[in-house]
């Protein structure tokens, strides 16, 4: 299970590294440092998930180096040992990516967490916020990438022919469809072939809260195979919700390593624009 309830993370909060990952969509007009800085969970460092990413990149927020991710998270104070708690105040759930990015990067999946419902759950149980200075002292992080979790443009493209695995799009299905424009300059509208949709909202309740475990086996086995359910790959916009997916998905596989196709849609409607251009 990779979720804590508001009311363990209150009783054990300083026995671990709380990580606030907020990120939100550009047209909300919002900014998660700045928040952050006004209001967290106390003892609560931030993780800033667009200037961690890979700056190489003109795709949004891929997945950094390995060399890179052990001097962020070394700056940061976070050792290999340490249990994770990681929250957001985010619409779409951003804290579910850097549980991704933890376990990609090597992280024990027993000791990285997701806070159930997040700080909107937080502030709804009343229970403190600060706006303190958590004191940080660096540490000596190493990495381990487990690149199987992540597929590439050409491997997608490939699995149109072979169907290795199922690709699972978190998208609305307005966007996946087509009937709607991307929110991205340059990127057409549609969908990857023979790729399915489960918009990522469908996994959890209103107060942000995950579904219960019978509820996420419907949504999910309407698609994916029980003899080859750990052939999953998910993908979103720009990598962000197709992580919320696999952390849905793991509620109801323990055996699932989280795989995600990194470029997403923004990455391949950006290909078949400029191919139709």
């Amino acid at each position: 299970m990779s979720l804590v309830s508001t009311e363990w993370l209150y009783e054990n909060k300083d026995s671990v590294k709380i990580i606030d990952s907020s990120w939100h969509l550009p047209n909300e007009s919002r900014n998660s440092l700045k928040e952050y800085y006004l209001r967290h969970i106390p003892n609560a460092i931030y993780f800033d998930i667009d200037k961690n990413s890979d700056s190489n990149s003109s795709l949004p927020h891929m997945l950094p180096n390995k060399l890179d991710w052990e001097k962020i998270m070394s700056s940061l104070g976070i050792s290999n040992n340490d249990k994770i708690i990681i929250y957001d105040d985010s619409d779409v759930l951003s804290s579910c990516r850097l549980w991704y990015m933890f376990l990609y990067f090597g992280h024990s999946k027993k000791l990285v967490y997701v806070l159930d419902g997040g700080l909107k759950k937080w502030r709804k149980s009343n229970l403190p916020m600060t706006n303190a200075q958590t004191e940080i002292i660096k540490s000596n992080y190493k990495a381990i990438e487990n690149k199987f979790m992540v597929k590439n443009l050409a491997e997608v493209n490939l699995n149109i022919k072979t169907r290795v695995f199922k690709l699972i799009d978190g998208r609305s299905k307005d966007r996946f469809e087509g009937k709607i424009k991307e929110p991205r300059d340059g990127v057409r509208s549609g969908s990857i072939k023979d790729s399915y949709c489960i918009p990522f909202n469908n996994v959890f309740k209103a107060d942000k809260t995950f579904k219960v475990k019978e509820e996420l086996k419907i949504i999910f086995h309407n698609i994916i195979d029980k003899k080859n359910n750990n052939n999953v790959v998910f993908s979103c916009g720009s990598g962000i919700t197709s992580c919320v997916l696999a952390l849905a998905y793991s509620l109801i596989n323990n055996n699932y390593n989280p795989t995600i196709y990194d470029g997403s849609w923004a990455e391949y409607g950006k290909i078949l624009n400029e191919k139709i251009k």
